[in-house]
């Protein structure tokens, strides 16, 4: 099993190399990840490639039996590139063009950055392609991450306009899905058509839709570019893979894309980071990483997993003691089976200094030292248990056009889409159910349960197969504002086909913005965020609203469907109600619920349960699966 630390030597001075390869040894780590942000140490100069620096590390790695996962250094591109060419920086939504300084500034459309990435991946593949050390290549580092996802300069605008004419063939097509009628912005030539810089109250929602989709086109696009580079020269015992990040729901970019290129998809862990207050909550931590599994269906590695506290300009969160190593279990126990910690040592220059690390600047082996040599001896003692197979019978779908539909218009400003996928996700992590977070183009026939939050972009091939997922015994869960726009983020003129499905009929709703609840009528609990005002056809009311004019409605619905049945929710419920929803569905189909104390996860790996307390203090519990 690769266990390991990231470990950046160019940082340090060359006499602290040999001891810092002992102690990474003896700490019990197999593997470092090295290089990715090393552009100018490999290419002081245009076309003058020195990997002689490297050469070193491995040959000093190698002897002390430690393997390497190599990123090509494309993520941090050397200041005399953006003097001669400044056209590879990005530009913000102003206009005005990023200065070189942090990290990946460049536009993903520039050709001449597309070029020299060829060059450097070329260059730095063949030199090591005999190397044996290296297992496996990173490409780039965090695509698409901290707003990297965004470029509004010229080569995008001309190539946004090349993407959609690709798209609709001939412009009475794009005016026609956009409804460009409306205010009077029709088209006569797709040289018009503008990106979504600042205009007066609110660009076309089909526009914004389309430049989200051309955005991730872009970052795959030059994703694909290096691993193909990757594929021509890596050995057959490498693998090729990419560090995602957390708050990908947040980013114009599908992952499911790049992960189909990969061979294994890697993560980023951070559930804290500078200027939080506290950590994300275990169910939000553990649908990241249910996600991350569900991009290829298979167990994926954690190439920077939290040691500290972290923080470029602003310091989050001090993770409490052993919580790394929690995180970290948690992680193993929900698919990874690779981790490496980030970082070796917490470095004393540059923006990351308050990036704390396993070492801090004191240089001194410290608690966060020993707390990664226990949990690297308790993996190696229980190894096994990691490669068991994880099975779920209840899958999570969203959907990339969907999530970028709410981003163009949130509707509420409450709204949050990462809060609100959470909220019907917790009810099964809360019960120990364990779940898939899947694209609605994965096959999702073999689960159970089907849930769909806050799903407004529904095709009719995914309604289809949702109808024969139900007519064969299955349970269907939609959250609210279901169905409502089609795959141009148009609302759907005439009967709502989902809403049909459901046995429903919606004639009017209410945003519920900040602070504002309504109550129920049957249970104690309020609805937020949103309230759809729902009239069963044949569908049965769950719940009704309390307030004097709305009585009438039903909050939530189920109808039988065949052997199945289908259930909808018309609002944000909180939590203790969702929990009682979950607990429903799954008596329906027979799951097995776990119910642990609140602060406890259970999951089941083969003939193993590892239980993971987030809790502070110590529990009792008896899991019987």
């Amino acid at each position: 099993m690769i266990l390991g630390v990231d470990y950046y030597p160019e940082h340090w001075p060359m006499r602290m190399m040999d001891e810092d390869i002992k102690r990474i040894v003896g700490l019990g780590a197999n593997t470092v990840r090295i290089g990715e942000f090393a552009w100018h140490m490999m290419e002081k100069e245009e076309g003058k490639y020195d990997f002689s620096f490297f050469d070193g590390v491995i040959e000093k790695l190698k002897t002390h039996g430690l393997k390497v996962i190599f990123g090509t250094p494309t993520a941090t591109f050397p200041a005399w590139l953006s003097k001669k060419h400044p056209d590879i920086l990005a530009m913000d939504i102003t206009g005005k063009r990023h200065a070189f300084g942090g990290r990946r500034q460049y536009c993903y459309n520039a050709p001449v950055y597309r070029q020299k990435t060829r060059e450097i991946v070329t260059a730095l593949l063949k030199h090591y392609e005999n190397e044996p050390a290296i297992i496996a290549w990173q490409i780039d580092n965090e695509l698409g991450h901290e707003g990297s996802d965004q470029c509004f300069c010229p080569t995008c605008e001309s190539s946004f306009q090349a993407f959609l004419m690709h798209k609709y063939h001939v412009i009475e097509n794009l005016n026609e899905a956009y409804g460009t009628i409306f205010w009077g912005q029709t088209y006569n030539d797709f040289s018009e058509i503008p990106m979504p810089t600042a205009t007066i109250t609110c660009h076309n929602p089909t526009l914004l839709l389309d430049w989200a989709r051309f955005r991730s086109e872009s970052i795959n696009t030059y994703a694909a570019l290096q691993v193909e580079i990757v594929e021509q020269f890596k050995q057959a015992h490498q693998s090729v893979t990419h560090n995602l990040f957390g708050g990908f729901f947040d980013r114009a970019y599908d992952q499911n894309i790049l992960a189909e290129k990969l061979d294994v998809v890697s993560y980023d862990n951070y559930p804290v980071w500078g200027g939080l207050e506290a950590p994300l909550s275990p169910a939000h931590i553990a649908m990241t990483l249910d996600y991350i599994r569900g991009l290829k269906q298979k167990n994926f590695w954690i190439v920077e997993e939290l040691m500290g506290a972290q923080g470029h300009t602003v310091i989050g969160y001090l993770p409490r003691p052993n919580q790394g190593k929690l995180w970290a279990m948690q992680a193993m126990a929900r698919g990874c089976e690779a981790l490496l910690f980030f970082r070796w040592r917490g470095m004393t220059r540059g923006a990351e200094q308050f990036c704390q690390g396993i070492l801090d600047a004191d240089n001194q082996e410290n608690d966060k030292f020993r707390e990664v040599a226990s949990f690297f001896r308790e993996v190696k003692e229980n190894e096994s248990v990691f490669y068991e197979p994880i099975k779920a019978e209840v899958a999570i779908l969203y959907d990339y056009d969907n999530r970028w539909s709410w981003a163009a218009q949130p509707q509420s400003h409450a709204f949050n889409f990462t809060d609100e996928f959470v909220r019907l996700y917790e009810g099964f992590h809360r019960l120990n159910v364990m779940t898939d977070v899947l694209s609605v183009e994965k096959d999702f026939s073999p689960y159970k349960i089907i849930v769909l939050p806050v799903m407004q972009v529904v095709s009719e091939s995914l309604l289809e197969r949702l109808d024969a997922f139900a007519a064969n015994g299955g349970t269907v869960i939609f959250g609210f504002r279901s169905g409502i726009k089609d795959k141009d983020n148009n609302l759907n003129l005439g009967i709502n086909k989902t809403h049909d499905f459901c046995g429903i009929e919606i004639t009017n709703y209410e945003s519920l913005g900040h602070g504002i609840q309504v109550e129920l009528l049957e249970v104690p609990e309020k609805v937020s965020i949103w309230r759809d005002l729902i009239t069963p056809k044949n569908a049965k009311a769950l719940y009704h609203y309390k307030d004097t004019y709305y009585t009438a409605y039903a909050a939530a619905t189920v109808k039988h469907h065949h052997n199945g049945k289908v259930y909808y929710l018309g609002g944000g419920f909180e939590q203790a109600l969702i929990l009682e929803l979950t607990k429903r569905v799954c008596k329906e189909q027979g799951l097995i619920c776990i119910d642990t104390p609140e602060g406890v996860e259970s999951i089941k790996r083969g003939d193993h349960i590892i239980v993971v307390n987030h809790n502070t203090f110590e529990v009792q519990i008896n899991p019987i699966y």
